[in-house]
């Protein structure tokens, strides 16, 4: 029996030292946006821990930390010996804690884009401009 090996995905991840997220969130919600638009799909192998710290310039724990995260949430699966994969597709927060997320995230996005003075108008048409180019990536 022929048995194929699952490709490993490559992780486009840009870490920004000026970002205000803390590095490991920065792995985290790019990893969590690859699997959600499909760049990432289930049964794919991410990199070592040390190849993704070597290729983003991180310190190895970090990379650590937030692979353990992401599958402590469900997103990633251990398969002893073998790596990590992307874990099956299902509803990983129940809808009350998304609400809370979603909720969290538009406060925070209202917060810093008003005081930017964009119409509303300017802002609904750049947030569907975003959303349209991740239906495209999916």
């Amino acid at each position: 029996m022929v048995q194929h090996m699952a490709r490993t995905t490559p992780l486009a991840i840009q870490i920004s030292v000026g970002d205000a997220r803390p590095i490991v969130r920065q792995i985290t919600d790019a990893v969590r946006l690859m699997i959600s638009t499909g760049e990432a799909e289930q049964g794919d192998v991410l990199p070592s821990v040390r190849g993704l710290a070597q290729q983003l310039g991180v310190n190895p724990n970090t990379v650590a930390k937030a692979y353990a995260e992401l599958t402590t949430e469900g997103w990633l699966e251990s398969r002893q010996g073998l790596g990590l994969f992307v874990a099956p597709r299902r509803q990983r927060l129940s809808r009350g804690e998304r609400l809370r997320r979603f909720d969290e995230a538009v406060q925070r996005f209202v917060v810093e884009v008003v005081p930017l003075q964009f119409s509303v108008d300017e802002i609904h048409a750049r947030i569907d401009l975003e959303m349209r180019s991740l239906k495209k990536q999916a």
